[in-house]
């Protein structure tokens, strides 16, 4: 059986966190994008440099870069039987690329698990990671506004899922263990 999921979520809700974690217990690789930006860029891949010129600039990564690199991380080998796909699609033009990447590879998803949260909870959350991690550039009006942009454009995309039949819901407030247990629930119930 694969285990090809989605995970997705508003920042903060608890993405990363619960992807390596079901990464784990379904024996596939988790894949962040922004993880698969930093390797490349590390790696000094054609398309690393590419991602580079943009960063630099303090400029989007354009989606063809993006759909390029996401292509290429689900060629290896290791997501034969699976992987857990977090931060990507972020738009319904990377919806688009993901679905031919999968028909190319001759995959489809399994399911897609939306961590839900309610915003005065992630605007608590972000704050205190923000102040633990030291990080400056996370003022409570960027984390409003990455919250606002996730809205207008990546919360449209759960409709899209919906409508497919492959949208898991998964309560992401509470404990890390509680919120794993309630994502294999709604996992083992479809």
């Amino acid at each position: 059986m694969t285990h090809r999921f989605l995970i997705m979520g508003p920042q903060g809700a608890g993405k990363g966190t619960q992807a390596a974690l079901l990464a784990q217990r379904a024996e596939v690789p988790a894949i962040s994008t922004g993880d698969i930006f930093r390797a490349n860029i590390k790696g000094e891949t054609e398309l690393g440099k590419l991602a580079q010129s943009f960063t630099s600039r303090g400029e989007l990564v354009p989606d063809s870069v993006t759909n390029d690199m996401v292509r290429d991380r689900l060629g290896q080998q290791d997501t034969a039987e699976g992987f857990i796909l977090d931060g990507y699609p972020r738009n319904a033009a990377q919806v688009e690329a993901l679905d031919g990447i999968l028909a190319d590879l001759g995959w489809s998803l399994d399911a897609v698990i939306v961590l839900t949260a309610d915003r005065d909870e992630l605007l608590g959350r972000l704050s205190r990671r923000a102040e633990l991690e030291g990080r400056e550039d996370d003022t409570a009006e960027t984390i409003a506004r990455r919250l606002d942009i996730y809205e207008q454009e990546t919360a449209p995309l759960i409709d899209a899922y919906r409508a497919r039949g492959l949208l898991v819901e998964v309560d992401g407030i509470g404990e890390i263990d509680a919120v794993a247990e309630r994502i294999d629930v709604a996992l083992a119930a479809r």
